[in-house]
């Protein structure tokens, strides 16, 4: 008789090994894929970050500044959303493909190390993206690191398949593993067959390749809204005969809560991080200016920075409310929907290009002439990161069911005040730009007073949300009772005429 195999021990709610599989793993020279998924997950972040560089590194023309401003957001601004979007494309499948490979070796370890390697390179084919957007050689360089990726995830799925123990259990003891491999594959593979058909169209019509690496971007939606309308005309499919349903290898589905708030902390803090990286290489002073010029006196000629460090303060403070708003919201969150996990990214896309808005404020005392447009360009920064915020709070609403725990759904006190700490700075930069179009010789000084007073509106907003509660209770009070109509079953009785 054959021994009885040992049921393989179920992954807990966060895809952990229960306590003592650890040990068992390593005897077998395996271990699970959780430390692996994290240092990818950060890695994956500071290289999104890490594109708004080259776009905050841009001179900008003193005496053509709005010429400059234009060509910047038509192309550089827009060139690093586009390359931000495939970066988080790219995170949201490995992310996919860790749920299928459940433990890992040596072998696997290292294709991820691959894997990682070449997501690396890609701030600088971005670069030159940038620097040289109608050349064919960034475009066709960024492509060939999105296929070698796309390789590498796909290595990765058919070693894993090989050795069923490195599978998910569940995957690992189906009978149908080739139909799960087919379905990983196809998902791995389409984005980067879409970039070698840009990098083909690189070498002789360049526009092209960009509607086609945006097409990356858009493709889950695309593919899900034509399901959806298949399904509308022809009625629901029927189940294959195999069915792998049960399985959510999709990038249609929403990302869990916990990946989706891992990624978001990570660009917050790198974001945080390259705001004091600037500081460090612009403001500190040269030794032999400062005995030629201050005298040997290191504090006057710190003094000069002054200006630089108000920005620097007043830009982190920016990253930290945001940080915070986001905390606070995903705080009443149980499910992220796929609309908050777009919409979460789009917010992500803009707080990345926060240190564009660092670089564009600390350059106030160095050419006043050009503040105005200066302004402008960081009260839209951060409107689009917040108001992102605040829609992906919209969009939890409007499902509130599913996504939000009981305290937080319309109506209740916590849901007021969500929606004030949300509503505060794309209000505030709304407003501040506006003032800007109405003052703008006061420019510098309206975007000042925003970035102070914002920090104090949100340690009053509760304070000021109850007492605004409390005010219209009080006004509710005063209202007179409606008069009761006729034939209203509700109605008090009144006494007959005499």
């Amino acid at each position: 008789m054959s021994r009885p195999q040992a049921p393989e021990p179920a992954l807990d709610v966060q895809g952990d090994p229960p306590a003592g599989e650890g040990d068992e793993d390593t005897a077998d020279g395996t271990q699970h894929s959780h430390r692996m998924l994290n240092f990818s997950d950060a890695l994956l972040s500071i290289i999104a970050t890490v594109m708004i560089l080259p776009v905050t590194h841009t001179e900008l023309s003193p005496q053509q500044f709005d010429k400059s401003v234009q060509k910047l957001l038509a192309t550089r601004i827009a060139v690093y959303l586009m390359t931000f979007l495939i970066v988080t494309v790219a995170w949201a499948a490995h992310t996919r493909l860790f749920q299928v490979v459940g433990k890992i070796d040596d072998t696997l370890a290292l294709l991820n190390l691959a894997c990682m390697m070449t997501i690396t390179f890609l701030p600088f084919t971005f670069s030159l993206m940038v620097a040289f957007p109608a050349a064919p050689l960034g475009i066709f360089l960024f492509c060939t690191c999105v296929i070698a990726i796309g390789a590498v995830q796909a290595l990765i799925v058919v070693y894993a398949f090989r050795f069923p123990h490195l599978l998910n259990p569940q995957i690992g003891r189906s009978a149908h593993r080739r139909l799960h491999r087919q379905h990983i594959l196809h998902i791995v593979l389409r984005g980067p067959a879409l970039c070698f058909l840009a990098a083909v169209f690189s070498l002789f019509f360049y526009p092209v390749s960009y509607l086609l690496l945006a097409t990356v971007i858009v493709l889950p939606y695309v593919s899900k809204a034509a399901s959806w309308c298949r399904d509308r005309l022809r009625g629901p499919p029927e189940p294959p005969a195999h069915s792998v349903e049960f399985f959510t290898f999709d990038l249609q589905e929403p990302l869990s809560k916990e990946r989706v708030e891992a990624f978001s902390d990570g660009v917050y803090a790198i974001v945080a991080t390259l705001l004091i990286l600037d500081i460090c290489s612009d403001n500190v002073p040269d030794a032999k200016d400062v005995a030629e010029r201050f005298r040997g006196s290191l504090v006057a000629a710190l003094s000069e920075f002054g200006p630089q460090f108000l920005a620097y303060f007043g830009s982190f403070a920016t990253v930290g409310l945001l940080w915070f708003a986001h905390h606070s919201l995903f705080l009443h969150v149980r499910k992220a929907t796929q609309c908050m996990g777009l919409l979460n990214t789009l917010s992500l896309a803009f707080v990345g290009g926060l240190p564009l808005a660092y670089q564009q404020t600390s350059a106030f005392a160095r050419r006043p002439h050009d503040e105005l447009e200066r302004v402008r360009v960081s009260c839209a920064i951060v409107f689009f990161a917040s108001v992102f915020q605040f829609a992906m709070w919209t969009a939890a609403l409007l499902r509130e069911a599913e996504t939000l725990r009981p305290s937080a759904r319309f109506g209740g006190r916590e849901h007021a005040f969500m929606f004030a700490k949300l509503a505060l700075y794309p209000c505030a930069s709304l407003l501040a730009f506006a003032a800007t179009c109405l003052l703008s010789r006061f420019s510098t000084a309206i975007f000042h007073l925003m970035q102070i007073a914002v920090p104090f509106a949100f340690l009053l907003l509760r304070l000021l949300v109850r007492l605004g509660l409390a005010l219209l209770r009080a006004l509710r009070g005063l209202a007179p009772p409606a008069r009761p109509t006729e034939g209203d079953p509700q109605a008090p009785l009144l006494p007959a005429p005499c």
